[in-house]
């Protein structure tokens, strides 16, 4: 599963200052590279005051290719008063005719964390810290074999390292796979049918991809599993300056033990926004989630979203017995208005009492 690029602490509550004048530089002509800084200060409950700066790049392989999409690198750094650190790159090339397409994604994280043990029935009151350091590296090159459907090879590799829990806690007692520190390393195969129209903000048509994640001692995994993935998301455009999105995300893990980093996880900046990111684990996750973007001007937009999701042990467990449920709504600014590529500022409730804000740049889905 690609590790968010963010703090998993409920997301960034507040961005205090972003440098006017870079933001008046995209003047949106048709120049084929952008490139964009700005300092972030941010907050949240579980960070306090956050700082660092993020930047975005955009650009086009090939100058006189109208047909293939903007491709687009992403670099986040920031530190926080607690001592927590993340740092992350990532992005997406689309190369002549998207014949091929890489997506990468690199990060390091040091960090505290929360546990609530495992399972759709974990309690908040079990919550209790834990913390760790993360090295993460994903990398997947897809190949085009017909319009719009693309198959693709997947390298992820996972190294945490310095996991501190509470001696004779829950994260103890549950024995949870990892706890001692783990690499994980593993090859996999995607099937992906993709007829967007943009690759930051489309208003019609279908992302469909499948894939699975196979982790074996070969590879120099410590651990022997298996991710299966599905992620489905369709877009409509109702009127002008209107769009309806729809999200069906499920991730299954086959194995007798799977590392904690590498479980399913509910909640986050782009799945179920309202809960904290890994507020329910387990070796299974299936979620919908719905969002109507509505579009004021060029540059300014509000959107409101809703999403249903659970965890489980086995897939054939997963019912609607304490079924979670979020929503929430957001803005969004565009930094650069032909490629549609947004700040999002949103809300999120999960639960009727978890909640939070996220900024990121780009949509949840």
């Amino acid at each position: 599963m690609k590790a968010n690029l963010t703090p998993k602490k409920g997301g960034l509550i507040f961005f205090l200052t972003v440098i006017s004048s870079l933001l008046l530089a995209q003047s949106d002509s048709n120049k084929n590279n952008q490139i964009l800084f700005f300092p972030v200060i941010a907050s949240s409950i579980e960070t306090g005051f956050a700082f660092g700066g993020a930047g975005s790049l955009t650009f086009r392989a090939n100058k006189k290719d109208s047909i293939t999409r903007t491709s687009s690198l992403q670099l986040l750094a920031l530190y926080s008063i607690k001592k927590q650190f993340v740092s992350a790159l990532n992005g997406t090339q689309y190369f002549k005719n998207e014949k091929y397409i890489l997506m990468e994604q690199l990060s390091y994280s040091s960090f505290p964390d929360k546990f609530w043990g495992l399972g759709n029935n974990a309690a908040d009151k079990a919550e209790e810290p834990y913390q760790f350091q993360q090295f993460y590296a994903y990398l997947h090159l897809l190949r085009k074999v017909a319009p719009h459907l693309f198959i693709g090879g997947i390298y992820e590799f996972q190294n945490v390292w310095d996991i501190k829990y509470i001696s004779g806690g829950l994260f103890d007692k549950e024995n949870i796979a990892g706890r001692n520190g783990y690499k994980v390393s593993g090859l996999g195969t995607s099937i992906t049918y993709d007829n967007r129209t943009n690759a930051f903000a489309p208003d019609k048509g279908v992302y469909a991809q499948f894939y699975f994640n196979h982790f074996n001692s070969i590879f120099g995994s410590d651990f022997n599993f298996t991710n299966f993935v599905l992620d489905v998301r369709k877009f409509i455009k109702v009127k002008k300056n209107q769009v309806f999105a729809l999200h069906l995300f499920s991730f299954n893990n086959s194995g007798s033990e799977v590392p904690i980093r590498s479980l399913a996880s509910l909640g986050g900046a782009s799945r179920m926004r309202g809960f904290y990111e890994g507020r329910y684990r387990d070796y299974q996750l299936l979620l919908v989630q719905s969002e109507y973007r509505l579009q004021f001007s060029k540059r300014l937009g509000m959107v409101a979203f809703s999403g249903l999701g659970n965890v489980s042990s086995e897939f054939k467990y997963m019912g609607f017995e304490n079924l979670k449920y979020s929503y929430g709504a957001g803005f969004r600014y565009a930094l650069n208005k032909s490629e549609k590529l947004n700040i999002r500022i949103d809300y999120g409730l999960g639960g009727g009492i978890n909640k939070g804000f996220y900024l990121q740049i780009g949509e949840a889905f």
